[in-house]
C-alpha cells in the first residue's frame, strides 16, 4: 500500500486524549469513550499525553506519536481515534506513521450521526455538516496526485484535480441547502398554524442519553428508538400531547447535546435547532444518577445560549431517580413558578405530577401585567378584549392603550415574545 493512500476502516481502535495546559476532567474522558462505543468501534488501548501546546505536524510530538505507532502495532488495530480536532496536514503525517486510518473528534461525532439519521431531513443535515468538513480537508484524498507548483517542468494535474471536486462538493452543498430551505418553510408553516390556533409547543432538550426519548415516548405514547447510547436520536419528532385540564400542546424531540459541539453540526442543523428556538418552554431533562449532571447541565445552557434559544423559559426534569434511589417531587420558586420535576421516564414514576405542572403551566396558573400598545396595535387590542383578558385600560402616553391583561402563564409569555411587547409585570 503506498503511504499516500487511505487505509480502510475497521474497529478495533487505538483512543488519544491529549492534555492541553491542565488535565482532562472525568467527565471528557468518559463522554469521548461512550462516542466511541456509540460509533460500534471497540477500544483496544488508550494513550494520554500532555502538552503545552499542540504540535504542528503531529498534534502530538515525536515521542508520543512513536508509543501510538506501537500501541497500533501491539494491538493490531484499525483506526486511531483523536478526542481532538486535526488539521489535515496533522491527519495525513499520523496516517503515515501509525499506517492507520486516523480519525478527529468531529469526524467521530459525524459518522455517529451518520448512522442514527433515518428521516430524509436528517439525513441531508448530516450530508451537509460532511461535505462542509470535507471541503478544508480535500488535500488528503489527493496528495498521491502530482501537486501544481511554480516553475518549468513542475505543473501536475493535482490541482485541477482539487479544483474539480472543490466545485462538485460546493455546487452538492448549495443543492442540500436549497433542499433544507425548502424543509425549513414547511416546518415554519406549521409554526404558523400552530401560533394561530394558540397551539404552545414544549422542546425536551438536554445532554444526550439523558432519557428525552424515553420521556417522549412516555407522555405521547410514541414509539421513537430510545437506547442508553449518545445520540440514540437524531431526527426531530413532533406529536400532540393532551393536557390535564383540557387543550394540548406539541411535543418535540430534539438532538441532544455535548461537550464541543462541532460548529459544523451547529450549522447544518439550524432548521431543526429552530424547534427549539421557537418554543414556548423547554423541559431541560438531566440524568439526576450521573453524579457529574450540574456539569453537563450547565453545557445545555452554552449551547442553548449559542444557537439564541437562552431567552426561552425553561424548566428542569430531573430523569432516572430510579437509579439515583429518589423519590418524585415537584419545586416551585419563591414566586410560585414551576422550577423543577424529578420522576423516572423508565417506570413512569413522577410523569402525572409533570403532566399536572403542564397543565397549570400554560392553563390553570395565571399571570397579570401592564401592556403598552401603540396605536397601530388595534386588531391585537380587540383580541384581548375577545379573550376575556383585560381588567383595566387606560390612554397610552403615544396616543395607543395601557392595558392591564390577565392570561395563563405560557399564552402571556408567548404573547410577549410573539408580539415584542414591553410590559410591567
Amino acid at each position: 500500500m503506498s503511504l499516500f493512500e487511505r487505509f480502510e476502516g475497521g474497529d478495533r481502535a487505538v483512543l488519544v486524549q491529549v492534555a492541553l495546559r491542565q488535565a482532562p476532567a472525568d467527565g471528557d474522558t468518559q463522554e469521548f469513550r461512550d462516542l466511541v462505543v456509540s460509533s460500534g468501534t471497540r477500544p483496544v488501548a488508550w494513550v494520554t499525553a500532555t502538552r503545552h501546546s499542540p504540535d504542528p505536524a503531529t498534534f502530538v510530538g515525536a515521542g508520543k506519536l512513536a508509543e501510538i505507532a506501537e500501541a497500533v502495532r501491539r494491538h493490531q488495530a484499525d483506526v486511531v481515534l483523536f478526542d481532538h480536532g486535526l488539521t489535515a496536514a496533522q491527519m495525513r503525517n499520523l496516517e503515515q506513521a501509525c499506517r492507520c486510518r486516523v480519525v478527529d473528534r468531529t469526524q467521530l461525532i459525524l459518522d455517529i450521526f451518520a448512522q442514527r439519521a433515518r428521516s430524509h431531513e436528517g439525513k441531508l443535515q448530516v450530508e451537509l455538516a460532511q461535505l462542509s468538513y470535507l471541503s478544508t480537508r480535500l488535500v488528503r484524498g489527493w496528495t498521491h496526485l502530482e501537486r501544481q507548483k511554480g516553475g518549468i517542468g513542475l505543473r501536475g494535474p493535482g490541482e485541477k484535480q482539487l479544483e474539480s471536486d472543490r466545485r462538485l462538493i460546493a455546487g452538492r452543498i448549495h443543492q442540500i441547502r436549497r433542499q433544507l430551505e425548502k424543509v425549513r418553510r414547511q416546518r415554519e408553516q406549521g409554526r404558523r398554524a400552530r401560533r394561530k390556533s394558540e397551539v404552545p409547543t414544549v422542546a425536551l432538550v438536554g445532554y444526550t442519553n439523558a432519557g428525552k426519548s424515553t420521556l417522549f415516548n412516555r407522555l405521547t405514547e410514541a414509539n421513537v428508538y430510545a437506547a442508553d447510547q449518545l445520540f440514540a436520536t437524531l431526527d426531530p419528532t413532533l406529536r400532540r400531547l393532551p393536557l390535564p385540564g383540557g387543550g394540548h400542546l406539541v411535543l418535540a424531540d430534539t438532538v441532544g447535546f455535548i461537550r464541543r459541539l462541532p460548529h459544523h453540526l451547529v450549522a447544518a442543523f439550524h432548521a431543526t435547532l429552530q424547534e427549539t428556538r421557537e418554543a414556548d418552554l423547554l423541559l431541560h431533562v438531566i440524568d439526576a444518577a450521573d453524579p457529574r449532571h450540574d456539569e453537563a447541565a450547565e453545557h445545555v445552557q452554552v449551547v442553548l445560549e449559542e444557537i439564541g434559544a437562552g431567552h426561552v423559559p425553561q424548566v428542569r426534569i430531573y430523569n432516572k431517580i430510579d437509579v439515583a434511589g429518589l423519590e418524585p417531587r415537584v419545586e416551585w420558586d419563591d414566586a410560585g413558578r414551576l422550577r423543577s420535576v424529578w420522576l423516572s421516564a423508565a417506570t413512569g414514576s413522577g410523569v402525572d405530577r409533570l403532566q399536572t405542572a403542564l397543565g397549570a403551566w400554560f392553563q390553570g396558573e395565571m399571570r397579570r401585567g401592564w401592556l403598552e400598545l401603540g396605536p397601530e396595535a388595534g386588531r391585537l387590542r380587540a383580541q384581548l378584549f375577545a379573550l376575556g383578558a383585560v381588567r383595566r385600560e387606560e390612554p397610552g402616553a403615544t396616543g395607543g392603550w395601557r392595558l392591564e391583561v390577565e392570561l395563563p402563564r405560557g399564552r402571556f409569555e408567548r404573547l410577549m415574545r410573539s408580539e415584542r411587547l414591553p410590559c410591567r409585570c
